[in-house]
């Protein structure tokens, strides 16, 4: 096994599908290198990660960010990766904002104070939520038959054919799931500046592979397939509905490849925001996810169509990844095509497991 700088390694969220697989993985590659993961298994279905990470001699630790005593029984650690979140764009809009403010914002805040007291270094995986609904949305747009592209022309900086990149206009509402995060990020921004710590901000865009435990709010991809496979409801939601929304996706598998380089070169990337996605590249309407999904499962059902357009719905966003991508010598390897017949087949190996959860 290759070595590591780092020797003890916490990761929040780590029994959710991002925390969870980088955890793996960097078990895996650095065998030697102690990994924790923190987990309130919130979420459905990441109690099943719990075994996995026992198999690989990963320590579980059933605590809250939002809890700073949660973190009593962590020893001193070196690096911290933030991937805990109430990921709903939809949260807190018409119910109460608590549990989301006090999960991505005073939870980050508990995380950045045990880094800290702990001189580690710190990983924030962000969104692409953090850019303003509105802005996107004026955006100068082509409609085809099957889906919406950019146009090669575009008057807003930071916006090109190529996506929305870091020095996209930041001022506008952007969901209170995406403020959250964006104030999570100044907030490491300071920590970084005035504690010495060294930081790195990813805005990640979608991020799908096996073992994301995919809903309606958060992880479309695996929700598309495991309705393909188990049956359900699903629907195309605004914009006339007629699923011509289109977004860009990461495969688990290439979000680690990058995080793996930004780490082993932490001062080459310290201190700064990349946006990390699959690119106008890795792009894909929900009509044509549905299209892929019928060929790979061999299995058609029924689509709704509700024509409304709700106040967090995006008509596309496509991330414009050239500066990370330049940086690391790095480039996605998944296609959507090899994506979706991983997250087919992780299903049907698992269909026992799974069926109550994503059915």
């Amino acid at each position: 096994m290759k070595s590591f700088f780092y020797k003890n390694i916490l990761i929040t969220g780590g029994a959710g599908f991002v925390g969870s697989n980088l955890a793996l993985k960097l078990k895996n590659k650095y065998s030697k290198t102690n990994i924790f993961v923190l987990d309130n298994l919130k979420r459905r279905g990441s109690e099943l990660n719990i075994l996995r990470l026992a198999k690989q001699n990963i320590k579980f630790i059933h605590g809250d960010i939002r809890c700073k005593e949660d973190f009593d029984e962590i020893p001193r650690i070196d690096l911290i990766l933030e991937c805990s979140a109430e990921p709903s764009v939809l949260a807190g809009i018409n119910s109460s904002p608590d549990y989301l403010i006090n999960t991505n914002l005073l939870g980050t805040i508990n995380c950045l104070e045990f880094a800290r007291k702990n001189d580690a270094n710190f990983l924030f995986l962000s969104t692409s939520r953090v850019y303003p609904i509105e802005t996107i949305n004026k955006l100068n747009y082509i409609e085809s038959k099957d889906r919406f592209d950019l146009s090669n022309k575009q008057k807003i900086k930071g916006a090109s054919k190529f996506g929305i990149a870091e020095n996209f206009p930041i001022n506008g509402s952007r969901s209170l799931y995406g403020a959250t995060k964006l104030c999570s990020e100044i907030l490491l921004q300071e920590y970084v500046a005035n504690y010495g710590i060294k930081g790195i901000i990813n805005r990640c865009g979608v991020i799908t592979g096996p073992w994301q435990m995919g809903k309606v709010d958060q992880g479309v991809f695996v929700l598309w397939a495991a309705r393909h496979i188990f049956g359900g409801k699903l629907s195309y939601i605004g914009y006339g509905g007629q699923g011509k929304q289109v977004r860009d996706f990461i495969h688990i598998n290439d979000l680690f490849d990058i995080i793996d380089i930004q780490l082993n070169s932490i001062d080459k990337f310290n201190g700064e925001v990349y946006n990390i996605g699959g690119g106008a590249k890795n792009s894909v309407s929900l009509k044509e996810l549905t299209t892929i999904c019928q060929k790979i499962t061999g299995n058609k059902i029924k689509i709704d169509s509700t024509k409304e357009t709700r106040p967090t719905d995006l008509k596309l966003f496509i991330t414009d990844s050239r500066k990370i991508m330049k940086l690391a010598d790095w480039k996605p390897k998944k296609d959507i095509k090899e994506t979706m017949t991983d997250i087919v087949k992780w299903i049907n190996e698992n269909k026992n497991q799974l069926k109550a959860i994503l059915s």
